[in-house]
């Protein structure tokens, strides 16, 4: 699709670009332009632009606003050794909006269109991506514009790319986090809405996400919504169990869980290693248990914004333990480094994971 652009006349100057990018706050410092499309029942995908990043005029009855047709995702764009800049794996991010948009009511943005939609936001505004441990966080989203008052799927919407800049996630670098096991609140239940990357998923862990804080905790962890038994997510990252006998587990994909594209990539390195990885139901019981008795050596989350991060103690309202030594592990540490390279492109990956833009 052939993209209108319009350069914004208010870019940022190199030196306050400079002053903001020195050490900015997740999701707080936004690049100069952004990337729309807009789609109806009419005409389809159209009317593509890159144009300088501002607001939207919504009508009060924006679709959205009262039925909450919305979707995103999150990647990353790199700066690599030679000066040019790198995405890891966007066509997987570019597969999941879609599954995101087939279960949400909304059209399905082609994936090549939407990796193109990417790279014309990174070409524009490459002077945004950072070198060192930074990153250009890329957030497309699409959601339901047309104005009515009415149950039912919406015939407009608006496709959107916007970026910021990030430093590492970690201040100080990684650390292992505390994490509280929800008991009352449920993210997803089955036939829901778990396996797509919406608002309302992560709008309904808030209020377990605060109790979480309060409890002194990093992150919160949700257990299944029919036996609230089964371990199955934290609020925005997956999980991963290792054992003594060198084995891991990950809680499978049964539709109430995210099916992460940093969790499919850590399966894969780690089965190409000739490690066993299995998907399987891990109940809460079980992982106590293990962790008590020394089976249970390493816990880890893994996410697009953190990559990989310890998991060091558990709280719940039914007591605490800890996993091993409560640090961070030789498989955790090892996979991060890794994969960090790999993103990076300093070390090679599997075929096809890195894509080059500039």
């Amino acid at each position: 699709m052939q993209f209108q652009m319009t350069r914004n006349p208010d870019a940022r100057s190199d030196e306050d670009r400079a002053s903001l990018m020195a050490d900015p706050a997740f999701g707080r410092v936004f690049t100069d332009h952004m990337v729309t499309i807009r789609w109806t029942e009419e005409q389809g995908w159209h009317e593509a632009q890159v144009r300088p990043r501002g607001p939207f005029q919504i009508d009060p009855a924006c679709a959205v606003l009262h039925y909450a047709q919305e979707i995103f995702e999150g990647l990353k764009a790199y700066r690599v050794d030679d000066g040019g800049v790198v995405m890891f794996r966007p066509e997987q991010n570019a597969e999941r909006f879609r599954a995101s948009a087939r279960r949400m009511a909304m059209p399905e943005l082609p994936e090549d269109l939407f990796v193109q939609a990417c790279e014309e936001l990174i070409r524009i505004d490459c002077a945004w991506v950072p070198g060192g441990e930074g990153s250009l966080y890329l957030r497309p989203f699409m959601f339901a514009n047309e104005a009515f008052l009415g149950v039912k799927p919406a015939s407009e919407f608006l496709f959107c790319v916007i970026a910021c800049p990030v430093g590492g996630y970690f201040k100080g670098g990684a650390k292992p986090v505390t994490i509280w096991v929800s008991d009352e609140y449920s993210r997803a239940g089955p036939g829901g809405t778990g396996a797509a990357k919406c608002g309302g998923n992560y709008a309904a862990s808030l209020a377990a996400q605060a109790e979480a804080m309060r409890e002194g905790c990093d992150q919160v962890v949700f257990l299944d919504a029919a036996e609230h038994r089964w371990v199955e997510e934290l609020g925005g990252m997956n999980l991963f169990f290792r054992f003594s006998d060198g084995s891991l587990v990950t809680p499978p994909l049964t539709g109430t869980i995210l099916p992460g594209i940093t969790r499919n990539s850590i399966i894969q390195l780690l089965r190409e290693e000739g490690m066993v990885v299995e998907e399987r139901a891990y109940a809460m019981d079980e992982w106590r248990a293990d962790a008590q008795s020394g089976r249970l050596t390493e816990v880890f989350a893994c996410g697009t914004a953190a990559v990989l991060a310890a998991v060091g103690q558990v709280k719940s309202s039914t007591g605490d333990f800890t996993i091993g030594n409560g640090g961070t592990g030789e498989v955790t540490t090892r996979l991060r480094s890794r994969l960090i390279a790999i993103q990076r492109g300093q070390e090679a990956g599997p075929q096809g994971w890195v894509h080059r833009v500039l």
